[in-house]
């Protein structure tokens, strides 16, 4: 086989790497993931059935609130970011090495 010659990837190849790991895989943690934030938004009070009556109440409650929504937000901004901000910072110093 001449050198300039090269061989295409395989379809299934092209099709996990665009889904980013194995169908089977991206769809298990996709479902995971769902029900993970399907479980933090039924906590906050929203309803899949009626979802832009659920931001609208949301907002009235955090309004209603004042400044005391404004410490909550913030406190979950924190709590959250103490593990998001380290893992998403991993995650980049070790993909910046991966090839695109």
């Amino acid at each position: 086989m001449p050198d300039d010659v090269r061989e295409l990837p395989a379809r299934d190849d092209q099709w996990s790497r665009f889904l980013g790991g194995s169908p089977m895989g991206v769809l298990l943690r996709l479902i995971a993931m769902s029900i993970l934030v399907g479980v933090v938004l039924a906590a906050i009070g929203f309803d899949p059935w009626n979802i832009v009556a659920s931001i609208r109440r949301l907002f009235e409650w955090i309004w209603n609130l004042g400044f005391d929504a404004i410490n909550g937000l913030w406190r979950y901004f924190l709590l959250g970011a103490v593990i998001v901000v380290p893992i998403w910072l991993i995650s980049r110093l070790f993909g910046a090495n991966r090839p695109r």
